[in-house]
């Protein structure tokens, strides 16, 4: 069971990030959604494809963590593509209505975690999941693909907390994916390390998230040079 106050302090930064989200997204007309986005090889119709695909993916780990049943978000990584292709090539209304539908589906499914869980943690492509981190999860989501959408939205408007939410779901990829030993320090005094923190790494959490999302790496400073980082 998530304690009900971090429940509800969860979800209404979730609630808080997600209508960010939908108001970037809607202020985006059909021409710009079909433009590049800063997650490569994908458009802003994409991204916006994801986040509404996501939504319900991540309900299966609900289902996963109320029930003790394990279920897969998607049946297979070519399934999960295709939902994706799909729902960025419906017109811009109908995508845009999925988006909303799937946040609110989200936001509704999450209410259950405030139950007696069945497992400690999910899985998510091969990662560890605390069961108590699901909605920080879909936190994580929503901030990093609104930084994706390149608009006059920056990550600097995210609420502290979520930022803490993305980096903690960054340093779980980077450590799944092997990353360089890396110590990574925030301003805010977070402190992270991966495997065996040689290469000590200082920003404040929204360059430290900015880099390791996505490789901007000019407000990061570290004690040697930067690595090469595994894909988001």
């Amino acid at each position: 069971m998530i304690n009900a106050a971090r429940l509800h302090s969860d979800l209404s930064r979730l609630g808080r990030e997600t209508d960010m989200f939908l108001a970037t997204a809607a202020s985006l007309s059909e021409r710009e959604l079909a433009e590049p986005s800063l997650c490569g090889g994908w458009t802003r119709a994409d991204v916006v494809a994801h986040i509404a695909s996501n939504g319900r993916a991540l309900v299966k780990l609900i289902d996963w963590a109320t029930s003790g049943e394990e279920q897969a978000p998607y049946a297979s990584a070519e399934a999960r593509n295709q939902e994706i292709a799909e729902l960025a090539a419906l017109p811009r209304e109908e995508l845009l209505r999925e988006l909303r539908d799937s946040a609110a589906y989200f936001a509704e499914q999450a209410e259950r975690l405030g139950g007696d869980l069945a497992v400690e943690e999910v899985h998510l492509h091969g990662k560890r999941i605390p069961a108590t981190s699901i909605v920080a999860l879909r936190i994580a989501e929503i901030v990093v693909h609104h930084h994706d959408l390149d608009t006059a939205w920056t990550i600097e408007e995210a609420d502290p907390d979520s930022l803490l939410n993305a980096l903690e779901a960054a340093v779980r990829t980077m450590r799944f994916k092997g990353a360089p030993g890396m110590t990574l320090v925030t301003e805010e005094r977070d402190e992270w390390v991966i495997g065996d923190g040689a290469l000590r790494v200082e920003s404040d959490r929204e360059g430290l998230l900015e880099w390791l999302a996505r490789g901007e790496s000019e407000n990061v400073e570290a004690d040697g040079p930067l690595p090469q980082l595994p894909s988001w």
